[in-house]
């Protein structure tokens, strides 16, 4: 049993109950959806109604199901709960419900009132079943229309075949452990083994083909190590990419920074190991250098390496600088791109980059200052009009950066917006022009994370309908 992270219900997930008496009060089309998952587990199953729906009926004709003919009290309940494991309760008489259900609890055993989760100890979620491979989704009783709804989502997903692929690797598992003492070894195989052939011939019930496959991939396994240099999006897990998320299931450790929250690492396999490297601004857990020597070793080592960076890992995230280290160390390595902080800052606001009555081209700068904190920059380049400019960690240096560009040539009410945790839950935005952004921001409290949109685009902006 599995108990809900912010429910005191049980959720009973049950594989086997080989032999266990559960009892079902009720012989309608409730109490048969309940019974159709009892079945598979091997329970034996006693019913007490006095009338059955034809399903169950046909179960009580063939011994499947016992059927005992009353009109339910809970007395009846009461007699027959020495020896039982479960009792689910499924009568349209509510009151007949609740004593039934007083009764269990008086007794300690678990008792399930179908669709009223307050006088039930436990409730079952709904169930996708795949021989062994059992897919459970839950609310917590508050919502099991949705339950349904997202299991039948899963269903439309799961291969038919996919009990077939699990009595294969049942069936390997041990003489893979024999030729391959190691974990993380059999992990790599497995994997490759699912995202090759082998999958497929396993779901078809081609097994001959499938050992022959895995055993390939067994004799040419030698561990091997390499390095995933990953755009994560801008903070939004919905802008993951698909191959960010089956890198981010399939690495051993996990090298992460303070631009990667909780709600993309939640992503991650359980099991792997995560390092945070802390770049912050001034603040370095790991310093650049420390971070590329981390990648190296742990890839010699034979690791599958996740580097996990916000927003593009090529666009102000020192992936070109991993990169050429790993190149000058021999290192294997993957890069995937992400939707940068500009994109999808800028499109969550409501703001286009480019527009063709005003934006000809979009130009993205960083906004760190030298350690002297004078910012130098190709201000003439930068302060034109017929162009966005999109600032990266400029807040520190906003108003120096507003006067520069008014310096430079722009006039003071050139519009400019600033857009705070964008993609998040607690995005921010302000517009505002190069001379009250600097004041609108302090009165604000704007924090960190933070990007500068200077241009007419910022006229443009339409506020999108807020995300469900």
């Amino acid at each position: 049993m599995q108990r809900s992270s912010s429910h005191t219900t049980w959720f009973p997930i049950v594989l086997r109950m080989d032999g266990a008496r559960v009892l079902v009060i009720g012989g309608g089309n409730v109490a048969a959806n309940k019974i159709q998952l009892l079945v598979p587990t091997g329970a034996k199953i006693e019913v007490l109604s006095q009338n059955l729906t034809p399903e169950l009926q046909r179960l009580a004709e063939d011994g499947t199901i016992h059927h005992v003919a009353i009109d339910v009290t809970p007395q009846d309940v009461a007699a027959r709960l020495v020896g039982c494991r479960l009792v689910y309760v499924a009568t349209n008489d509510a009151t007949l419900n609740r004593d039934i259900a007083s009764v269990c609890q008086a007794q300690n055993v678990p008792v399930c009132a179908v669709d009223d989760p307050g006088i039930s100890s436990f409730i079952t979620p709904a169930l996708s079943i795949r021989g062994a491979v059992q897919v459970a989704v839950s609310t917590g009783g508050a919502a099991p229309v949705l339950a349904r709804r997202l299991r039948a989502r899963i269903e439309e997903v799961l291969p038919a075949g996919l009990h077939r692929l699990v009595e294969f690797m049942q069936d390997k598992r041990l003489p893979l452990r024999e030729k391959l003492p190691a974990s993380s070894d059999r992990r790599q195989v497995w994997e490759r083994f699912l995202d090759g052939r082998g999958q497929h011939l396993a779901l078809k019930g081609e097994t001959q083909a499938a050992a022959e496959e895995l055993d390939h991939l067994t004799q040419g396994h030698t561990p091997q190590g390499e390095v995933w240099l990953v755009g994560a999006g801008p903070g939004d897990p919905d802008l993951l990419t698909l191959a960010a998320l089956r890198l981010m299931q399939d690495a051993d450790t996990v090298l992460y920074d303070n631009l990667i929250g909780p709600d993309i690492l939640n992503y991650v396999r359980r099991d792997a190991e995560r390092v945070f490297v802390g770049k912050q601004r001034n603040r370095h857990t790991l310093p650049q250098e420390g971070i590329n020597e981390e990648l190296i070793r742990r890839a010699k080592a034979g690791e599958r390496v996740l580097r996990l960076k916000g927003g593009d890992p090529f666009i102000f995230g020192r992936g070109g600088e991993e990169m050429e280290a790993l190149v000058a160390a021999g290192v294997p390595f993957r890069i995937v791109p992400g939707i940068s902080a500009a994109n999808g800052c800028a499109a969550y606001a409501g703001i286009p980059l480019t527009h063709r009555d005003c934006a000809q081209a979009c130009l993205f700068i960083t906004g760190h200052a030298r350690a002297d904190g004078t910012l130098e920059l190709a201000w003439d380049r930068i302060a034109l009009r017929g162009q966005t400019v999109v600032i990266y960690m400029g807040l520190s240096m906003l108003p120096d950066l507003c006067a520069q560009l008014q310096a430079h040539g722009l006039p003071a009410d050139w519009p400019a917006a600033l857009v705070e945790r964008g993609t998040s839950p607690e995005q921010r935005v302000f517009t505002g022009s190069l001379a009250s952004l600097p004041d609108i921001a302090r009165g604000n409290g704007v924090t960190s994370p933070a990007l500068l949109i200077v241009g007419e685009v910022v006229r443009h902006r339409v506020v999108p309908v807020p995300r469900t």
